[in-house]
């Protein structure tokens, strides 16, 4: 197995006083990888951390703790001029969740896709303007589209320019926030296929933020999960789908249809009936399994087959589940 482009060791994000130190907790140790040629989704309801993770990853959330590193670079050392230079490289890019917003409405496609490589500094203004061109065609946008600006575009073509611009430079590492959330089935499948075919064409890590399992689920290669700013279970995906170690994983997954699983549970088998008091596991208030040993904060555990699951009763809840629940 080739080793990790993207290695996140321990992050953790605060947002508060004093650069971060001493107020909210958005993210608590936690730990993933990401390959060359892989996709990795996180998964998890609002508030859990998801798009902090990817903003740490470019600069953008003040990290606490902990140690981020792409293609070798260790992130959370850089300062001053070298950070700045390593931001310029563009080897690692980040897509905004809302592409009319992250895109200038006042330059057109060319420019917009351009742009990234005029801050490098990179080739003449001819030569910036065949990559822009060559990479609109990479993402399967018509080259009379270039002279159009954000807003004469539909949704689907401005993720794609949003897309284009990202892999214009090259990068090693591709972040995506909900690249799909705010598109119709059509222009959501297309887009994913484009991940999925870019990440092979251009052996970049991609890592894609989401709360929707169905659009993870047909290309993800691994699937990681967050939980109030902690890591719960992480493995490859039809694994992680199908047979989940976390009570909270088996939730998810029980409340999306649209996902095939194997094990067919309902989401009110897995909800806590009794109130819960006390620190701990962080997801003990909402869990059916929550028991005094929930309140001590459990450590990830490595299983078989690449997984890591962070739960005391990863081996037994499913054996304590009571009757099935019908569906009303």
């Amino acid at each position: 197995m080739s080793e990790a482009l993207l290695r996140i060791e321990e992050l953790s994000v605060a947002f508060g006083r004093r650069g971060g130190r001493g107020g909210q907790q958005v993210l608590d140790q936690v730990s993933l990888e990401a390959r060359s040629g892989e996709i990795l989704g996180v998964i998890g309801e609002t508030g859990s951390g998801k798009t902090t993770l990817a903003r740490a990853v470019v600069g953008l959330s003040p990290v606490t703790g902990g140690r981020i590193s792409v293609d070798g670079v260790e992130l959370t050392g850089l300062r001053g001029r070298a950070l700045r230079e390593y931001r310029r490289s563009g080897a690692a890019q980040y897509l905004f969740q809302d592409p009319l917003r992250a895109l200038d409405p006042d330059l057109t496609v060319r420019d917009l896709v351009a742009e990234p490589l005029a801050v490098t500094g990179a080739g003449s203004r001819e030569q910036r303007s065949e990559r822009a061109a060559a990479a609109l065609q990479q993402v399967g946008l018509d080259p009379v589209l270039a002279d159009r600006l954000p807003g004469q575009l539909s949704g689907g073509q401005r993720q794609r320019v949003l897309l284009a611009r990202a892999v214009v430079t090259r990068p090693r590492l591709l972040l995506a926030d909900e690249p799909v959330s705010a598109l119709d089935a059509s222009n959501r499948n297309h887009v994913l296929r484009l991940f999925d075919r870019l990440r092979k064409e251009l052996d970049v890590a991609v890592v894609i933020i989401s709360h929707d399992l169905s659009s993870l689920a047909g290309i993800a290669d691994r699937i990681a999960v967050l939980y109030r700013g902690r890591l719960v279970e992480q493995g490859p995906t039809a694994e992680v789908l199908s047979r989940p170690l976390h009570p909270y994983t088996a939730l998810l997954t029980a409340s999306a249809p649209s996902v095939r699983r194997e094990h067919d549970l309902h989401p009110a088998q897995l909800r806590a009936t009794v109130p819960w008091e006390g620190v701990g596991c962080v997801f003990a208030p909402r869990c059916a399994f929550a028991e005094d040993a929930c309140r001590v904060r459990p450590e990830a555990q490595a299983r078989p087959g690449g997984r890591e699951v962070a739960c005391h009763h990863a081996d037994d809840w499913r054996a304590r589940i009571a009757a099935p629940v019908l569906a009303h």
